[in-house]
């Protein structure tokens, strides 16, 4: 597997590195990081052959765009593919009265959700603002799910399939942008947008993993039918695939349940016995799916940046993914890496 290789965005007139650089801990989250390592990264990552960039308002309240829009400042526009979110609107306000939590020192702005046509429209405008930048190739309607918006998402999906919906189709088909898509936790309903509109790609976070291949059931084989692109993010599951089952390990951003636990480490003792990373089988499996196009990995180092462009790099034989599948810890009917 090689980070800098090209793979086609579906049926979208777009090609997207394989590894992505995700650009949510530039946002400061949990932890702040200085304006040079967030350009460090990018360095990095360009130098690496990395040309997929994903960013979005909500990542440090405007912090990442701001920080994407500098580190990517004199590369040659037409050389790279940049994705951004609407969904949130950005309001200037003091520091003060604003709770960045989970972010750290984000940017001075307020958020709110508008899911509304005029609302998209403006949002998208005032992303290309703060990134400095002639165009975001595409657009992701974000977090309409039941995760983050809870009792009332059913009322927003409608909302949002309606206002962002338009306002993405007609800037789609104006050429304004190349590729719309839906950004969420659950593949269910990235299902559910796909039945009901034309979009050309999703950004599924966390749910199709070395852990989890529930997708495989409908949402990934309907992609492939209708020529529709999945970008992956959350591969490591929130952390447990990255660290292993040790105390402490995070599962979904809470501590991993005591069946969870026990699973990764079966799959470590395979990794074990083939000489395997297990962020390096996290990172390749999910991209052997034909629908998945780039793997989005976010850092808050150089380093830990480095280390994941290794792990992605690292050979993996046949027999590995084989072994996985007798002992029961990956689906039979998962496409596995072929090298």
């Amino acid at each position: 597997m090689q980070a800098s290789q090209q793979r086609k965005l579906g049926r979208a007139d777009l090609k997207v590195s394989a590894f992505a650089l995700g650009t949510a801990p530039i946002g400061n989250l949990f932890q702040a990081i200085t304006d040079a390592e967030s350009d460090a990264m990018f360095r990095t990552a360009w130098d690496a052959g990395v040309r997929y960039f994903d960013t979005a308002p909500m990542y440090g309240h405007g912090l990442a765009e701001l920080r994407t829009g500098h580190g990517l400042r004199w590369q040659p526009r037409d050389d790279y593919v940049l994705s951004s979110k609407v969904g949130r609107r950005l309001t200037p306000g003091r520091r003060a009265d604003i709770d960045f939590a989970p972010w750290v020192d984000a940017a001075p702005f307020t958020m709110a959700f508008d899911y509304s046509y005029d609302g998209t429209m403006r949002a998208l405008e005032d992303s290309l603002q703060r990134l400095g930048n002639e165009r975001i190739d595409i657009c992701f309607i974000h977090d309409i799910d039941v995760y983050t918006r809870g009792a009332e998402q059913p009322e927003v999906f409608r909302t949002a399939m309606d206002g962002c919906w338009k306002a993405l189709e007609k800037l789609r088909s104006e050429g304004v942008v190349k590729a719309i898509g839906v950004g969420v936790n659950e593949w269910e309903v990235c299902l559910q947008a796909l039945q009901q509109r034309d979009f050309d790609c999703f950004l599924l976070a966390g749910r199709y993993t070395l852990l989890e291949q529930h997708a495989l059931d409908q949402f990934l084989p309907l992609c492939e039918q209708r020529d529709v692109a999945v970008l992956v993010g959350g591969g490591f599951n929130s952390g447990i695939l990255a660290t292993g089952a040790q105390p402490g390990a995070k599962y979904n951003y809470a501590p991993a349940p005591a069946h969870i636990m026990q699973r990764v480490a079966a799959i470590e003792q395979v990794c074990a016995d083939h000489a395997v990373p297990l962020p390096a089988a996290a990172l390749q499996f999910v991209m052997a799916h034909p629908a998945v196009a780039s793997f989005i990995a976010g850092t808050h180092s150089v380093q830990q940046l480095q280390q994941n462009l290794a792990w992605f790099n690292h050979p993996i034989a046949p027999e590995f993914w084989r072994e996985l599948q007798r002992r029961g810890l990956l689906r039979e009917d998962a496409p596995v890496p072929l090298q």
